[in-house]
Order: C-alpha cells, then structure tokens, then sequence
C-alpha cells in the first residue's frame, strides 16, 4: 500500500474513533435537528411553486373563434368550476337593468339560509314599493303577501315593486339594501367596478324621488360581474332555479292570469307556441333585463351531460336577439367542451407519493389527494395535454406527529394555461418518535454519511 493511501486510511480510523468516544455526548437538541427532512419532488427532484386556488386567481380564458355575437359584451363560464371559455368585452362596466335582481334574490335566499326570515314571513309592500315603476305594478300599497310570493313575482315576472319590498324588508330602506349589495359584491369578488344603487337596476332618472341620498353613480356590472355573481348564486342558493324555471305562474290563487316568465328560452317553453322556437334544452334560468340604457341582456344558464354553463349577453337591440346571441354562446360550449375527472378523491399521485417528516416514527409518509378535480377541456382532449407538479408545504411544518388528512403538500394541474389546485393530505399516522430512536436514526446516518465519504476518497 502507498504512502499516501496509508495516510488516507489513518485518518478515516482517527475520525472514527472520535466520533466513537463522543457519540453519547451529543445534546439532545443537536439530534433532533440532525433528524427529518424535506422531499420537495419524489420524482423530478424540482420543487415546484404551489399557485393560489381558482378561487383566488381566475383561470385565463380560452381563445375561441369569433362567434360574431351582435352585442354590446359577452362571456360564457363553465358552473362548477368557474372557467371562462369565452368571452368579448366582459370586464366593461355596462348597466345590467333586471339582471341586478339576481344579487337581491342572492340576498334574500342568504337571509332565509341564515335564519332571518322565512319564506311564510310576511311582508307589507310600502308606497314606495307600490309606486315603483318598470316591470310589475301588481302590488297595491298596504298589500301582505308572503316572502316566498314576493320572490316569485321577483324571479318569474322580475317584479320591480316585490323587488324593493323585499329590499326595504331586510335593509330597513331600499338604499340600506344597496349598501349591503355593494358589501355583498366585494364579498364575492366581483369587481372594483361593479355598483349597486337599487335593488331592481333601474337607472337614478327612473328611480324619481327613490334615488339613493348618499350613494352616488348609477348600477353597473361587467359580462364578468354578472358571471360571477349568476356562479356564487347557483353555488350557495342553487334553489333560486325552482323560482326561475317556471315558465308562468299565478301571483295569488284568485288572480286570474298568470304572470309570465321574460325568459323565453327555459326549456319549459318547449311546448308553447309563441317561445318554443327560442326554448332551449335544459335552461332553468337565469335573469332578463332591459332599459333604454342597457338595451336587452341576459343571464342564462343550463345543464346538459353533467355540465352546466352560464353565459351573459348585454346590449343587444332587440328582445329577441338577447337569446338568438345566447343560444350561439350555449352551442359553441356544448358542442366544443366537455367535463373531464383529472383526479379522484384520495388518490395517489406520481408527482409526489412520499413526504419527508422530522421526529417521527416514521421518516416519510404517504400522501393522496384530498378532494378530487375535473377540468372543462377541449372535447378530445388527452392525458398528455395535462401538466401535473407536487410539491410540499413548508418544511418547518412537517414535524411529527402526523395526523391522518393533514395537509402536507399541494397538487397543481395545468392544462393551456388554466390552473387548478389540490391539497394532499397524509394518508396514515405518524406518531412522534422516541429520544432513543431519534438517536440512533441520528447515528446511523452518520455512519452512512462517513462511509460515502470513505468510498469515496478511495475513488479519487
């Protein structure tokens, strides 16, 4: 043997022995530190950046071609997970007129969810209600009829005097009412933009003597807004389509014509001779509008295959064509998307299997998805179009114990552009380990270290 590896081998033998007379002195505080760690991908060994949720950041949309829709703004939305698949001027700020009363009956069916009210609660239409103008005027003054009258004739006749009934109702005056609509908007993200001044849209002129004292401007939303707030509507108070599918209905038992919906294309006009040719399959909803400043728009919405879309139109120049323009929206969905399962619930995922734990029992611990996720794709599209990165939470957090379902990392899948995320979970228990185990785990990978170390110098 050389001189040089002598030497060599001398020195691994005197490290060795030092560590050996010393290993037991080691605070226990060195040990702990000593133990654990962080696998930030199991697979490609790069650490992904986790993104916000799809309820922080709005997906990007998708390019379509150019429907050559004759209006003013459009956008289509996919319901469930609130991806834009089209859109043309949406983030532009434009009167909405009646499609405002989705917002009221937002916060009406809030206040009934919360307890506040109920719909056999009854209510007393003031002359302020019974004056207003527009659609309606079936309300005399001093008339009690039941909330869940007042929301009818809201939803099926879009009823301005059972709009603001229902409005003083809960806000005590039409304008406190509006307060909390613009509190409720900024609650749901809509935008900086969006305004409300009543809770029918009608405009500061035709409201008269009713326009708001201390709020000023005019009601406004964007294509966008509307979607949004037509997406958190159908989310929370999905029971809204029980009052706006219909296509007519009696107002009160002795009334004998029934008010009749401004939504020609719900799917229960198949049969009626004057809308049947505007109806459309499986629309349940949602709101018409129409002033002379707003021109004709419309929310709608429907179901079909699993997947249910929401689109808006505003400004078109006739009531007819706010649902000629609509139906082009629907067709380009549903005839080019599709609902497709990425991830089921409690599942593995290559990207990240294991994740690395300090002080446990256990070093590693398994991880499955928390919740599933489905995308609005492409018909056609295929597994490959699909980007999926892992990786885990902040290493200073994964300390045992463990608990089974605590979140120990996130899932990101990406496909043109779109993200969504997912949290993974620990699929089992990791319970703290013991000083002694953490001591001798400590150890040993000591020894592992030095050996590498040793093979190593030999190689050189």
């Amino acid at each position: 043997m050389s001189g040089f590896c002598k030497n060599k081998v001398a020195l691994v033998l005197g490290v060795s022995l030092l560590v050996q007379t010393s290993l037991f002195h080691i605070q226990p505080s060195t040990v702990q530190a000593a133990t654990g760690g962080t696998k930030a991908n199991t697979t490609s060994g790069a650490k992904a950046t986790p993104v916000p949720s799809p309820a922080a950041t709005a997906p990007a949309p998708t390019t379509a071609t150019d429907l050559k829709l004759d209006v003013k703004s459009a956008i289509l939305m996919e319901a469930t997970t609130g991806q834009i698949l089209y859109e043309y001027q949406a983030d532009v700020p434009l009167p909405p007129a009646s499609m405002t009363k989705m917002m009221t009956e937002y916060l009406v069916l809030e206040n009934i969810a919360n307890g506040k009210i109920k719909w056999d609660d009854i209510v007393t239409a003031s002359k302020n209600a019974a004056d207003v103008i527009g659609s309606g005027q079936l309300i005399a003054e001093g008339e009690k009829l039941t909330v869940k009258q007042m929301f009818s004739a809201m939803s099926i006749y879009s009823a301005n005097d059972a709009s603001v009934a229902l409005a003083e109702r809960i806000g005590g005056t039409e304008e406190g009412f509006a307060n909390m609509m613009n509190d409720k908007a900024k609650q749901l993200g809509m935008s900086d933009k969006a305004h409300f001044i009543s809770s029918t849209g009608l405009s500061r002129a035709d409201l008269g003597k009713n326009v708001p004292a201390n709020i000023q401007g005019e009601t406004l939303m964007s294509a966008k807004d509307s979607a949004i707030l037509a997406y958190n509507l159908l989310k929370d108070h999905k029971e809204v389509l029980d009052f706006t599918k219909i296509p007519a209905q009696k107002l009160r038992e002795s009334d004998k014509t029934p008010m009749i919906n401004w939504n020609w294309m719900l799917d229960g006009n198949q049969s009626n001779i004057n809308y049947k040719k505007y109806a459309y399959q499986g629309l349940d909803g949602l709101k018409t509008g129409s002033t002379d400043d707003a021109g004709y728009c419309f929310t709608g919405t429907v179901e079909r295959n699993g997947m249910r879309l929401i689109s808006v139109v505003m400004g078109t120049t006739k009531e007819s064509k706010r649902f000629d323009e609509t139906r082009k929206l629907l067709d380009f969905g549903f005839t080019n998307f599709e609902i497709k399962p990425f991830l089921n619930a409690k599942q593995e995922i290559d990207a990240l299997k294991m994740v690395s734990i300090k002080k446990g029992v256990k070093t590693e611990v398994p991880v499955v998805t928390k919740t599933g996720m489905t995308f609005v794709a492409k018909k056609g599209a295929k597994p490959e179009d699909f980007k999926i990165t892992a990786a885990p939470i902040e290493d200073a957090k994964l300390v045992a114990p463990i608990a089974k379902g605590d979140k120990l990392g996130t899932a990101t899948v990406t496909y043109e552009g779109k993200q969504l995320t997912v949290d993974l979970i620990a699929n089992e228990d990791v319970g703290k380990g013991s000083f002694f185990r953490l001591l001798f785990r400590s150890i040993n990978t000591f020894f592992a270290d030095m050996f590498k170390g040793v093979k190593g110098m030999f190689k050189a």
